[in-house]
This record gives structure tokens, C-alpha cells and sequence, in this order.
């Protein structure tokens, strides 16, 4: 059974940590973890975050999907180190 369908019946959760970046603003991204991606991205692109609202318009360059939420946790955090926005540079742009 796909990922999608065992977390809607509960047996799993869906953990993702996204990676954007800022249409008006090429050289600002923003990586974050969220249980749905579509709709973190639309709360972005409304403004709804104090920090992300001033660069908006922003686009998804990738997403990440995770069962553990620790495991998600530790790769955002990660991503937020030196060597892993070297990564995201590399890897993801």
C-alpha cells in the first residue's frame, strides 16, 4: 500500500521537510518540515509566516519525505548547518 494511503488510514505519518525558495528573492530559501507540503507552501505564499512573508512569491525546489519525525527533525536541522546548505546547494538547486 503506497505512503500516501496507509498514513490517511493512521497507520503511519507523513513527515516531510521542504526546501524553497523565493521567486522575488533568487538568493533567499527557506527549509522547513511539514506534515503537507501543498499546503505549507500556500501558507508561505500568503504570508502567513512572519518570516517568509516579506520574500513571497516562493517555489518548491524539493521535498523530502521521512516516517520518523526525529529522523526529519535531524535532517532539518541539517540542512541548516554549514555543510548541509552546502548540500542543499549542490543537490537541490
Amino acid at each position: 500500500m503506497p505512503a500516501e494511503a496507509l498514513a490517511k488510514e493512521g497507520s503511519i505519518g507523513m513527515h516531510y521537510v521542504c526546501y524553497l525558495q523565493s521567486v522575488a528573492f533568487p538568493d533567499q530559501y527557506y527549509t522547513g518540515l511539514t506534515n503537507d507540503v501543498q499546503a505549507r507552501l500556500a501558507e508561505h505564499n500568503a504570508g502567513k509566516s512572519r518570516y517568509t512573508a516579506k520574500f513571497k512569491p516562493w517555489m518548491l525546489l524539493s521535498f523530502h519525505y521521512f516516517v520518523s519525525e526525529e529522523t526529519a527533525l535531524a535532517f532539518e536541522k541539517y540542512l541548516k548547518t554549514g555543510s548541509g546548505r552546502a548540500l542543499a546547494r549542490k543537490q537541490f538547486r
